[in-house]
């Protein structure tokens, strides 16, 4: 059994389920351990039931299934320098001074219960291919309401782009009243005049739908842009499950997936898995009566950029509110998709899978010390081209079946119709909370603590994008890299 998967103990901190290969040298481990710890293999004393590990064998030291393998060694940290200037502290600044530091982009003002906006707008802002649309687009060209709505929207992202101070109350209330405008339930008002809080879920349904009709692809057929990087297919097949009728087939689109949360779900995965199998009760022809159903669903099209909503809110009917499930449901920050994928869509997503493989495997090798050192520092230095996430023939597809998580919006409280909605965004390797016109940096372990399970922020969307591979044109090999704009205004060409 050369594979086994044990738990890693260093300091405080315990490793679980790190996989190792005993038919690989014991220095393949130990770069294990330098990536998980920061330690470096020469300063690790690696120790399993009494023996310490040796660089050139694995006489004796008997690994098995959930072994536990205790690492000592401290990380290797440079001596500081006396700063120049005297340092001013983060928590010694005012808000301006920060967002001067940090670089930190503009907020959107709150008019009152209008968080829900706000926060659908900054998740929606992450997709370089939807905000360049936004920013070209012709507010004179019409269009009734849903014209309207993306003009209003245009000009929002126009003046975040910009960086003006407050983000253009202006802009937020034209986006506001072109919003009712579309969605006129979303105008309601509680006591006194005013505006009530809205479902985020429905804003977010809302301006999707106003930009798909008024969105089109430059240079293509009918389709949206909407539809090119949202827009995703399901095979369907119906079986009665009380008499023996033919199945049927159907096909079937989504602009995203939902998970459903019940008591035995408890991370994303097996939510949306849990949907692709449902019973259902509808009509059957054969009985001339309601029958039970099973629906299977496989997706045959993935979008580049994958919506997916926990369903947290049901209705209460003795309260007559939407109540709210707080049930803690993991997410990752790099999602996987291709076990939901009919069996034609994962033959074509295995080739540029075998290319992530082929990453992971060189990410391995280059945190050993003798290959870093041959590397030196002018890898970085070389220039690289881009492969594109997409299908050919098929732009704005996801071509890999891998997510990276790019925005969350979250909600706070114990209805749909009030608390407080947030968006968090990635920013490059950082993260960036955008609470209305308050913009602050928070950490990836932030982010994932959003997962609910109490009064705290849940996550109620998510928005992920595609993974994307950039390869060094001397050896060709692959490295991951993030959606820029970049990628969005020239697409990269598809490598033969």
């Amino acid at each position: 059994m050369p594979k086994v998967s044990v738990k890693v103990k260093w300091g405080k901190e315990l490793f679980k389920d790190v996989e190792v290969n005993t038919d690989d040298d014991p220095v393949v481990f130990k770069a294990q351990i330098f990536a998980l710890t920061g330690v470096q293999p020469e300063r690790q004393k690696v120790v399993c039931k009494g023996v310490t590990l040796r660089d050139d064998s694995w006489a004796n030291f008997k690994l098995s299934n959930n072994a536990l393998v205790l690492v000592m060694g401290s990380k290797e940290e440079d001596l500081p320098t006396a700063p120049v200037e005297k340092t001013k502290f983060v928590e010694d600044m005012n808000e301006s001074e920060l967002a001067t530091a940090l670089d930190l982009p503009e907020g959107l003002i709150n008019l009152g219960n209008t968080c829900y906006m706000n926060a659908t707008v900054q998740c929606l802002k992450t997709v370089p291919e939807l905000r360049n649309a936004l920013l070209d687009y012709d507010p004179t060209s019409g269009g009734g309401t849903a014209g309207g709505l993306t003009a209003a929207l245009s000009d929002t992202m126009k003046n975040l782009e910009s960086g003006g101070p407050g983000a253009c109350a202006a802009s937020v209330s034209r986006l506001l009243l072109a919003l009712h405008a579309a969605a006129p339930r979303l105008a309601e008002r509680g006591a006194g005049g005013v505006l009530a809080q809205q479902d985020a879920s429905e804003c977010w349904t809302e301006i999707v739908r106003a930009l798909r009709a008024r969105l089109p692809m430059p240079g293509s057929d009918s389709k949206s842009v909407i539809e090119k990087y949202f827009g995703g297919t399901l095979d369907v097949e119906w079986v009665c499950s009380e008499a023996e009728e033919p199945s049927t087939k159907s096909e079937e689109s989504f602009l995203q997936l939902s998970c459903f949360i019940s008591q035995d779900v408890k991370y994303l995965q097996s939510g949306l898995r849990s949907k692709m199998v449902e019973q259902i009760t509808k009509m059957s022809e054969s009985l001339g009566r309601d029958a039970v159903y099973t629906k299977t669903s496989k997706i045959s099209r993935l979008p580049a950029y994958l919506t997916v909503q926990f369903v947290r809110f049901y209705f209460k009917e003795k309260e007559a509110i939407n109540a709210k499930i707080l049930k803690d449901v993991k997410f990752p920050l790099d999602l996987d998709v291709y076990e939901l994928c009919s069996p034609e869509l994962q033959e074509r997503l295995t080739p540029m899978r075998n290319k992530f493989k082929e990453l992971d495997d060189a990410a391995v090798q280059q945190s050993l010390p003798a290959r870093k050192k041959n590397q030196g520092d002018n890898k970085d230095l070389r220039k690289k081209k881009l492969l594109p996430y997409w299908f050919e023939n098929d732009i704005g597809s996801n071509n890999s079946g891998f997510y990276r998580l790019q925005a969350v919006l979250t909600h706070r409280g114990r209805s749909s119709s009030s608390g407080h909605y947030v968006a968090w965004v990635a920013r490059g390797d950082s993260w960036l909370r955008c609470d209305d016109d308050t913009v602050t940096p928070v950490s990836e372990e932030e982010v994932l603590k959003l997962s609910g399970g109490g009064d705290w922020h849940c996550a109620y969307l998510l928005l992920y994008g595609p993974r994307v591979l950039e390869i060094p044109e001397e050896d060709e090999e692959p490295m991951v890299t993030e959606v820029t704009d970049d990628m969005a205004g020239n697409p990269p060409t598809a490598l033969a």
